[in-house]
């Protein structure tokens, strides 16, 4: 379960950011896009899969390559942790992006706000998570609109939860020595443990092996909607235990 942890790793290594990739040959430089290009398409492939077209994938892709190339010339040349690396910050681009443009109007928001209260009042009433027929008939929406805003809530998490991974990481980078990064790496380490066995392989398969719902879905054999309420979940657990780092 190291694979968030390691993010972590990349981004508070002893590696020569600006200095390390400044003297790189621009013929070294390109063939190393070429060679990560790959890991661009398919972060690409997951976020759009997610944010319902809020920006195009050809749009995605050269934000993401803009990434990339940022973060060649932070790290210098690739090694073992570069892979990490680049993906937080190819993420992290498109993330940005993605938040500049306001991918859900705020009526979207309110509605989704309204909705997920009334789930929650479900829950309470039901003492148990309601299934996806008793949520959509209590909102009185049709399934398809009712998964769709369980995607919705999906992306919204991850969003989030990316920009506080990012911010751990920058926080792993600035700490004054490497006990206080290890602090970081421990926290997220453990909560990663913490999950039960479904939410740590959605989760695995959304950060290492950056897969969409429906991939991960088909793996699984769930349905999309049920392999977001599993990230949601995991999400919210490791959120908090970040935030209390």
């Amino acid at each position: 379960m190291a694979y968030l942890a390691d993010y972590l790793d990349a981004a508070a290594g002893d590696y020569q950011e600006a200095a390390a990739g400044a003297g790189m040959d621009p013929r070294e430089e390109q063939r190393h896009l070429v060679a990560y290009a790959p890991l661009v398409k398919r972060i690409v492939r997951q976020l759009n899969a997610q944010v319902s077209g809020a920006v195009s994938r050809e749009d995605m892709e050269q934000i993401g390559l803009m990434g990339l190339l940022e973060a060649l010339r932070r790290y210098g040349s690739p090694d073992a942790g570069f892979g990490s690396y680049a993906s937080l910050r190819v993420r992290g681009a498109i993330l940005d992006e993605l938040r500049r443009q306001d991918w859900r109007p705020r009526a979207v928001r309110q509605d989704s706000h309204r909705l997920r209260d009334a789930v929650r009042a479900l829950t309470r009433r039901l003492g148990r998570e309601p299934n996806e027929k008793e949520a959509a008939e209590a909102l009185g929406v049709t399934a398809e609109e009712y998964r769709q805003h369980l995607l919705d809530e999906g992306a919204e998490e991850m969003l989030s939860f990316d920009e506080l991974l990012q911010e751990a990481t920058e926080q792993a980078h600035s700490a004054p020595g490497p006990e206080e990064r290890y602090l970081v790496r421990r926290s997220l380490e453990q909560v990663l443990g913490s999950l039960n066995e479904k939410e740590q392989r959605v989760i695995q398969m959304i950060y290492e092996f950056e897969l969409s719902y429906k991939e991960i879905a088909a793996v699984l054999d769930l349905s999309d909607a049920r392999v977001c309420q599993l990230n949601k979940s995991a999400l919210a657990k490791m959120k908090a235990a970040l935030q209390r780092v």
